[in-house]
């Protein structure tokens, strides 16, 4: 079996994942209910799977969907500010065809670059619980196992630099003085293994206070992709 045939039979069982109730009533409550800027549209409302090149080297971990982005377009990081953010700057930097992603009808292709996250469900209030984040481990390990070409893995926020550790057992191959810190901008070269960048996450929480700014949100991705390409 292909990679892309694995990472398309992947998706399947992911999208038909109700393991945990919290998530399965809030992702559906609002999907039915929808925002009233996108009454129009039929929403996702399941969990989201991965999305991009089968054969990539940059790999970018998130959080969880947006309950109106990922939860409403059944695309990762696709349908709101965090997601325009992100795929801005991976056009910007050669990993995508086109600077927005507003849909998965709408043309984009990823090259070199997959996108993925710690939790597969939009969680109340942004916040999954550890709980919840376990049970979705399984999703991501198996994704680790398939992209095999990984060389740089970009992780957006503290839980999913955490949960990215866990999931790649880097967590617990290191001691714990040895595991790489999250800071924005942080770079660690694992050894044996890929380099790990750690980003600020792109919410408007961080985006509307300058906490980050576009200067430091390309200055992550122009690191990335020097080292993607071997300087």
């Amino acid at each position: 079996m292909t990679t892309h045939s694995s990472l398309t039979s992947l998706h399947r069982a992911i999208t038909r994942c109700r393991d945990c109730p919290r998530l399965v009533t809030h992702r559906e409550q609002v999907a039915r209910e929808r925002k009233r800027a996108y009454r129009d549209w039929e929403y996702w409302g399941r969990p989201v799977p991965g999305f991009g090149d089968p054969d990539a080297r940059l790999l970018v971990v998130g959080l969880a969907p947006g309950a109106h982005g990922a939860n409403r377009t059944g695309r990762v990081f696709t349908g709101d500010s965090s997601g325009d953010w992100l795929y801005e700057a991976l056009h910007r930097f050669g990993f995508a065809n086109q600077p927005d992603s507003t849909g998965r009808d709408d043309g984009m292709r990823l090259s070199d670059c997959y996108i993925t996250a710690a939790g597969r469900c939009a969680p109340p209030g942004n916040r999954p619980t550890q709980g919840e984040l376990d049970a979705c481990q399984p999703f991501l390990e198996a994704e680790l196992r398939l992209l095999t070409r990984v060389l740089v893995v970009l992780t957006l926020g503290h839980v999913a630099h955490r949960q990215w550790l866990r999931a790649s057992g880097w967590s617990q191959r290191l001691r714990p003085i040895e595991r790489p810190a999250f800071a924005h901008a942080g770079q660690t070269h694992l050894p044996g293994g890929p380099v790990l960048i750690s980003s600020y996450h792109p919410s408007r929480q961080n985006t509307n206070t300058g906490r980050l700014t576009r200067e430091m949100w390309y200055a992550v991705f122009a690191n990335a992709r020097v080292v993607v390409d071997g300087g």
